[in-house]
């Protein structure tokens, strides 16, 4: 008969819980600070720190409306992460179309330069960028530095190449025969890619978005079931 598993020691169990216990201490202490820091009065926070505020308020929550204009913060972000989303996906269809569907000389070499720029940094661009805009602004007058325009472009940089790599791989995988009845029903190419093969895409993911929400929680108990065996 198979033996039962042995419990193991309570030396072990209870280093464990201390171990686990300063751990989670060490991660939440900074969460503490942070919360404990927004609900105490101004002069727990410009003195000497305090673990244990003299009282607890909501007014920063208020002041800082006043003080840092974060209204416009946010709009600002909206803006630009909007704009930004906006062009790479209207771009990297109009690409990742164009590669996917015909040939052309350097197409390989242009796939190959687009996934070569995932290899790197992000940071490793901002020097280029900052000199490229510089460069525009004493040439043209053109206010890049310091602009949401400049932002988006540097957004774009980033979230560009790997739009055009994913979306090959969907064009890839719906066959080319949709585009050539598009087209025998009298769509142009431009046509063939909107009417079909975008229109296509949302009625794929429109399914598999609802089936995600509605099995999400069975995939995580699945993922977490066999975890402890």
């Amino acid at each position: 008969m198979p033996k039962s598993p042995t419990a193991p020691p309570m030396s072990f169990v209870w280093t464990r819980r201390i171990v686990l216990g300063l751990i989670a201490t060490f991660a939440l202490l900074p969460v503490y600070v942070m919360l404990s820091s927004s609900l105490k009065p101004l002069e727990d926070v410009s003195g000497k720190f305090r673990w244990i505020p003299s009282g607890f308020t909501i007014r920063p929550y208020f002041d800082i409306w006043e003080t840092v204009p974060l209204a416009r913060y946010f709009l600002n972000s909206l803006i630009v992460a909007s704009s930004a989303t906006v062009c790479s996906v209207i771009i990297a269809i109009f690409a990742a179309y164009a590669v996917s569907r015909y040939r052309f000389r350097g197409k390989r070499l242009f796939t190959v330069t687009v996934l070569s720029t995932q290899m790197f940094p992000g940071i490793l661009f901002l020097p280029p960028l900052f000199l490229i805009y510089v460069n525009i602004g004493n040439a043209t007058g053109v206010a890049l530095y310091g602009s949401r325009g400049g932002l988006i472009l540097a957004y774009l940089t980033f979230s560009l190449p790997f739009s055009i790599w994913m979306l090959i791989g969907y064009f890839d995988s719906i066959p080319r025969e949709l585009d050539e009845a598009a087209m025998v029903d009298g769509c142009g190419p431009l046509g063939a890619l909107f009417r079909v093969v975008v229109a296509a895409s949302l009625v794929v993911s429109i399914p598999v978005v609802i089936g995600f929400l509605l099995l999400q929680r069975y995939l995580v108990a699945g993922l977490t079931a066999g975890a402890v065996k």
